[in-house]
C-alpha cells in the first residue's frame, strides 16, 4: 500500500530517506521486520506505562481525524487500509461518535443556514 505523507514530514523524511535507504531502522541499521517492529513497540509501550491499547488503536486514531478533516469514507480506506465497511464500523462503533468538534461544527452548520437577513 502506497500512503502520500503530507509535506512537512516528507520534507524531514526525505533526507534521512536518501541518506540511509530507508526511515525505520534498528539498532543494527536494519529494516525492521514486522516482528522486530512489534516487539519494540511493546516495550516502548511497557516503558512509557501505556496499558490497554494497540499499535491499531493508531490507525483508528488515524480515521478518526481523517473524518475530521473532511476526507471521504473511500479515501480513508485507501490510505488506512481499512475495507469501507471497517472504516464506517470504525467511525461509528469506536471514534467519531464521541469527538465533540462534530457536534460544534453540526452547531454551527445550522446556524449559517438559518441565518436571516438583516
Amino acid at each position: 500500500m502506497v500512503i502520500p505523507v503530507g509535506g512537512p514530514l516528507k520534507a524531514m523524511l526525505d533526507p534521512i530517506r536518501q541518506k540511509v535507504g530507508h526511515v525505520l531502522l534498528t539498532l543494527d541499521g536494519t529494516p525492521w521486520t514486522s516482528g522486530g517492529f512489534s516487539s519494540s513497540w511493546r516495550k516502548v509501550c511497557a516503558a512509557a506505562g501505556v496499558v490497554g491499547v494497540t499499535f491499531n488503536d493508531l490507525r483508528g486514531t488515524a480515521v478518526t481525524r481523517l473524518a475530521l478533516a473532511g476526507c471521504t469514507e473511500a479515501e480513508i480506506a485507501t490510505i488506512s487500509g481499512h475495507s469501507l465497511r471497517d472504516v464506517r464500523s470504525i467511525l461509528d462503533s469506536n471514534y467519531l461518535n464521541r469527538d465533540p468538534e462534530l457536534g460544534e461544527n453540526a452547531i454551527r452548520k445550522l446556524e449559517e443556514r438559518t441565518k436571516f437577513p438583516n
